[in-house]
């Protein structure tokens, strides 16, 4: 089943929350309003928008309520990305010109930061204290991400506890802040509030681990980018900890630097997929995907627990 399938009872609510997210960038300068428009329309799963009106729906589901909580957490999401690409000194996403290759550096931080202050404007229409301090909480987080992910790049020395702790902070607070906020605009009952929050840090997880595989196991064309292109930024993820157990990989891998010749990093990529590192790293993701299924046993039954079920596993299983 294809991932669109799987919430299309969603489909005219999606369609609002991406006109809205259209009209929310629309900025007074044309350098804004075009670069945010670009990352826009550049496309993009909106697994955090859908995580929101999913969890909204275990409660007083009202799509004129939510689609801000859902607006402001995909905005937030965009804006962590314009900035990881100047971090990351990335020429693309999701096959398409990153912001800071079409435009500069400099235009890619404004960008960010005027999208991160859109996020802020359009929650502040939902009247719930509480949701305010998790998207806060959210936002510090991805932050101390974002500097922790500079100061760990081409850190061969760190262990996988600290990988832990960045993709958390990367990826899976704001999934799992997607399903809470969500939850908590529709008065959702706390104690499926914090079901679904686990959830989302659990399917976050897994996700951005199926992400640091598919680096090296997908093609630049699935990708949308180049192979092994987390590698080469100096991003050290599980597969490569884990390769990197093996002497002869980890003396290959302290050799990779940004300008090195590409038949070089093929080699080193070849390493990688020849190791056990990519099956160990898929056995750690499909245990988090485990987890976050049996958060969703306890939740009452309705459409949108079987939508969170499947796209849980579409999302664990995916192959680019």
């Amino acid at each position: 089943m294809k991932l669109k399938m799987m919430y299309s009872f969603l489909n005219s609510d999606l369609a609002m929350i991406e006109k809205t997210l259209e009209e929310t960038v629309m900025a007074d300068s044309s350098v804004l309003r075009e670069s945010s428009l670009h990352l826009l329309q550049a496309g993009g799963k909106r697994i955090r928008p859908i995580f929101v009106l999913l969890a909204g729906q275990f409660g007083d589901y009202n799509i004129d309520v939510i689609k801000k909580a859902a607006v402001a957490l995909e905005l937030i999401h965009m804006a962590s990305l314009v900035h990881d690409d100047v971090i990351d000194d990335a020429d693309l996403r999701r096959g398409q010109p990153t912001i800071k290759a079409k435009w500069d550096n400099k235009i890619a931080m404004y960008t960010g930061d005027y999208i991160f202050a859109r996020s802020l404007e359009v929650m502040s229409d939902i009247k719930k204290a509480e949701a305010h301090k998790v998207l806060a909480n959210t936002i510090v987080e991805v932050c101390i991400g974002e500097l922790q992910q500079i100061k760990d790049k081409y850190r061969y020395e760190q262990n996988i506890r600290d990988y832990f702790r960045r993709i958390k902070r990367k990826t899976a607070l704001l999934i799992s802040a997607s399903s809470l906020v969500g939850a908590i605009a529709s008065d959702v009952e706390e104690k499926y509030q914090k079901k679904l929050y686990r959830f989302g840090y659990y399917v976050g997880m897994s996700y951005q681990i199926i992400d640091d595989v598919l680096d090296f196991v997908a093609t630049e064309e699935e990708l949308g980018k180049p192979a092994g292109g987390d590698l080469l930024q100096g991003n050290i993820t599980l597969p490569v900890l884990y390769a990197m157990e093996q002497k002869e990989v980890q003396k290959a891998v302290k050799t990779v630097h940004e300008d090195m010749d590409k038949k070089d990093l093929e080699k080193i990529i070849m390493l990688i997929k020849n190791s056990d590192a990519i099956d160990r790293s898929l056995k750690v993701s499909d245990l988090y995907l485990a987890k976050a299924l049996k958060e969703l046993e306890g939740l009452p039954n309705n459409r949108s627990k079987k939508a969170l079920t499947n796209i849980a596993k579409y999302l664990g299983k995916r192959k680019y």
